[in-house]
């Protein structure tokens, strides 16, 4: 479904796109359109952009296409989601120990929006680390 969203094509569209927005949080993939972990978060993103689109916007970067932000932002999974508020990087806590961004596909749409809005809700208030609404750490799956 990565066709569906709106793709930055280099540096520049991605940096206008996290400081250009004043309202709402951007909420970006970075990734390849290409891969099956990606192609799974789209899907979600795809599928719940319509219902966030009041306190969010869903870009799709090519990590590949855009390599600018991959040192920055350590990009080195297949599939990383990352949220950003009024030009700042927004970070959360998942339990995973990694607080800068998602690196695997979420398989519910509920639970994107969930967090989404965590981001929105702790950002407008100045935070700039919010705790997910859920436990992702493996410390309960045994």
């Amino acid at each position: 479904m990565s066709y569906m969203l709106q793709h930055l094509n280099n540096g520049w569209q991605v940096d206008q796109a996290i400081m250009s927005e004043e309202e709402r949080v951007v909420v970006i993939r970075f990734g390849h359109d290409w891969d099956p972990m990606c192609m799974q978060m789209d899907e979600i993103l795809y599928r719940i952009a319509e219902r966030i689109k009041n306190f969010a916007v869903v870009y799709v970067v090519d990590s590949t296409e855009v390599p600018d932000f991959n040192k920055m932002y350590e990009l080195y999974d297949p599939c990383t989601t990352m949220f950003f508020y009024r030009n700042k990087h927004i970070m959360i806590d998942l339990g995973t120990g990694n607080n800068n961004k998602i690196n695997w596909p979420l398989q519910d749409e509920q639970e994107m929006i969930d967090i989404v809005e965590t981001v929105y809700r702790g950002a407008r208030k100045g935070r700039g680390l919010v705790v997910s609404p859920k436990d992702y750490s493996t410390k309960y799956r045994y």
